[in-house]
């Protein structure tokens, strides 16, 4: 494996490059979770890995409940497959919980005002319909518990985090949140060291060839679990030395490389840029502060041929089109201009829209 290789085994094993998998469940269960804090920027992050899929099929499955919604790791909204919520949460909440203690009491939020919300929001949602952040905002309001600034979404993330609430499905433009327990059956628990090879496992499948340091970033683990999860698992992973830094990689064949210029427009927050430490092997670094502005952790949407990230796009939604606005970082040739355009008429088939490119 050459450093060039691994845009191309990464566009594959995050079933980018042939957009073959059949459900959103199955997508996130390879990838092991997809970073959802752009909601409608990542609905097209699972349908681009999908055959054929349109926007209201995702939004069926997060209704249908066959993915969800939460903060596993990192402290950040993901998708995950609902067997695994609880396991992540378990295994991956704990640190970062400890590690917000600093603003929650920026925030005069201690452990009994958590204990006092966490009251409200099992009264609230348990066994009812789901409630959007404003009426949890209310609800929250009348019992006496200040939202003030941050401390009503802090309330709500801490709440996920211990496992008791997620997301439902969203009314209108509405985020909604939903019990738990009420929401998705109980799943089989996990060991910590069953976890840690769980997770070890599901990314450097759908994510590799990666680093354990990939991994390490991507977990939010300590470097010492991290690196106890992929010994756990290197029996199934293959190892590729590549300048001087080890990969790991699942033992799928990838297929041949599809005929150049292969594009796609992916997502903000995409995994294919995001879920890695060293993105080097798919963005210049040259470039990588008008992917990432300021280093903020806002990732723009990224336009990638042949598995190199080539420019930026964005795209303002109307109720019958969308606009596709291109950033190449280069002058693009008629060859790659053709296939762009094929790449945003396949969004705009997602949308059920018309492209204005």
């Amino acid at each position: 494996m050459t450093i060039l290789d691994i845009a191309h085994l990464r566009l594959h094993h995050q079933a980018i490059a042939p957009a073959a998998i059949m459900s959103p469940g199955d997508v996130v269960r390879r990838l092991g979770a997809i970073q959802a804090q752009d909601y409608l920027g990542t609905l097209w992050a699972l349908g681009l890995r999908m055959q054929q899929a349109v926007e209201v099929d995702i939004e069926q499955a997060i209704a249908n409940r066959e993915i969800v919604r939460t903060w596993p790791m990192r402290g950040t909204l993901h998708f995950v497959a609902p067997e695994d919520v609880r396991w992540m949460l378990a295994l991956l909440t704990p640190r970062i919980i400890a590690r917000a203690a600093r603003r929650h009491q920026q925030l005069e939020l201690d452990e009994a005002t958590f204990i006092q919300s966490e009251t409200v929001f099992a009264k609230a949602l348990q066994g009812g319909k789901p409630l959007t952040r404003p009426e949890i905002m209310a609800v929250l309001e009348q019992a006496g518990i200040s939202t003030k600034g941050q401390r009503g979404y802090h309330m709500l993330w801490r709440a996920a985090q211990n496992g008791l609430i997620c997301y439902g499905p969203r009314q209108g433009k509405q985020d909604t949140f939903v019990w738990l327990d009420d929401w998705l059956p109980a799943g089989k628990s996990l060991s910590r060291d069953e976890s840690l090879a769980e997770l070890a496992r599901r990314y450097f499948t759908g994510h590799g060839p990666a680093t354990v340091q990939d991994f390490i970033w991507w977990s939010g683990l300590l470097t010492a679990d991290a690196r106890a999860a992929v010994e756990m698992v290197t029996a199934e992973l293959i190892e590729n030395v590549v300048d001087g830094q080890t990969y790991w990689v699942s033992p799928t064949e990838s297929g041949p490389k599809a005929p150049s210029p292969t594009v796609y427009l992916l997502p903000g927050f995409d995994e294919y840029l995001l879920g890695y430490r060293d993105r080097s092997a798919v963005l210049d670094p040259a470039h990588a502060k008008k992917v990432v502005p300021g280093g903020n952790g806002m990732f723009k949407p990224i336009i990638v041929i042949d598995g190199q990230v080539v420019g930026i796009w964005q795209r303002t939604l109307r109720k019958k089109t969308v606009t596709i606005e291109l950033q190449p970082f280069n002058t693009l040739n008629d060859a790659e201009r053709e296939a762009i355009a094929t790449a945003a008429e396949a969004y705009g088939a997602f949308l059920n829209r018309t492209v204005d490119l």
